[in-house]
């Protein structure tokens, strides 16, 4: 049995209207947009600089940022370090040079002046190798504390100086033994080439002057050659001695290595910072240098001894001060420019950036057990440290 009943569509339903043929045509559908994707962000820059190469501009103006960033265990230090070098460079030849040379009115003979002159010279010659010394030392540790000082601000770290003395352990003595291997091998070959000129000229007559002036201008030239080469090819040792704690050999080779290729752009960027620096320092120092030296005399025209000492004893103390200032300035800048440079070249070469980040992302989520990312990237040894705690504070 057929069941003629017509289909019926279920309730509520409504049935499907065939399009008309007079229906003007639909435009075609487009596809749906594809999901926005996240736009590019710039590395991180959770302290001094951004966590990536450094264009010339900012590794520039990092250099001068260090000192207003953490001025106290910069600057303060620095500024202490100078005046003793400062005030040990005065005190110490100065008061040699005064008792010596007084000794010169005391002589009963010409023959005994000049004696007595000679050895007052060669006497104030010894006595200023002992704040030279000091200045060795002093100017290797201040380098030393911004080397740490710029890696660990890097990370955006702010260390007092205990901490960035804790972290400089075991590591000054290397610092203070290549500066001194630095300083003896720039006194030994000016002697040599002055010892050298000094006998042509003695023993060459005319012509030996003649020679004597013209391998002067030439030595001096290739002197100036050689400092600027191996001066820039080592230039990252301290760096390398701090951050990287590798023996001074080592050292040397590492640094020899990083440079590589980026020869021009280390010393251009040295350069232009001692430049800087220089003649900053020049314009405030030298006219207040010269007025000490002449101003007692303006000031007490009239002879006053008393009056002369007071005034000179005052613009020499002036001077010892306003020097240390912008001595404090210079070396905390000229230390700043090696360590950032160091950090620049090892995140082009090395990915160094890399390893930062990956710090910088563990102590923001609490990891203080993370290994140091400057000893990692290099392959060297870890520092051994307390668990759970930072080997830097």
């Amino acid at each position: 049995m057929t069941d003629s009943t017509p289909w019926q569509p279920p309730a509520g339903s409504t049935p499907p209207v065939p399009p008309s043929p007079y229906a003007a045509p639909q435009a075609p559908v487009p596809p749906p947009a594809p999901a926005p994707q996240a736009g590019w962000t710039p590395p991180p820059k959770p302290g001094l600089i951004p966590l990536r190469p450094l264009t010339f501009g900012t590794l520039l103006g990092a250099t001068f940022q260090v000192l207003r960033r953490n001025p106290r265990p910069t600057f303060g230090f620095a500024l202490v370090v100078t005046g003793i070098i400062n005030v040990a460079t005065y005190g110490i030849v100065g008061l040699v040079a005064f008792f010596a040379f007084s000794r010169v009115q005391f002589a009963t003979s010409t023959d005994d002046q000049d004696a007595i002159a000679a050895g007052a010279v060669a006497l104030v010659l010894l006595s200023a190798l002992v704040p030279a010394a000091l200045a060795i030392v002093g100017t290797a540790i201040v380098q030393g504390v911004i080397s740490l000082e710029v890696a660990r601000g890097t990370l955006g770290e702010r260390l007092r100086l205990p901490g960035l003395w804790r972290a400089a352990k075991g590591r000054i003595g290397a610092l203070i033994g290549w500066s001194a291997l630095i300083s003896v091998a720039l006194l030994l070959a000016i002697a040599i080439i002055a010892v050298a000129i000094a006998l042509i000229v003695a023993f060459g007559g005319v012509a030996g002057i003649v020679v004597g002036v013209l391998l002067g201008f030439l030595f001096a030239a290739v002197f100036i050659a050689a400092a600027a080469w191996l001066g820039t090819k080592l230039s990252l040792v301290p760096s390398v001695l701090m951050l990287e704690r590798l023996p001074l050999r080592a050292a040397l080779a590492r640094s020899w290595s990083l440079t590589t290729g980026s020869f021009w752009r280390v010393l251009g960027t040295l350069l232009l910072v001692s430049v800087i620096v220089n003649i900053a320092t020049s314009i405030i120092t030298t006219p207040l240098q010269l007025f000490a030296s002449f101003g007692a005399t303006l000031i007490n025209p009239n002879g006053d001894t008393t009056g002369y000492l007071v005034t000179a004893g005052i613009l020499a103390v002036v001077t010892v001060i306003v020097s240390a200032v912008f001595g404090a300035i210079a070396a905390v800048v000229q230390g700043s420019a090696p360590a950032l440079i160091y950090i620049d070249i090892r995140m082009r070469k090395e990915g160094l950036d890399l390893e930062l980040q990956r710090f910088v992302e563990a102590r923001q989520a609490g990891d203080t057990s993370v290994a140091d990312p400057y000893l990692v990237a290099s392959g060297a040894a870890p520092v051994p440290t307390v668990p759970g705690a930072s080997p830097w504070s």
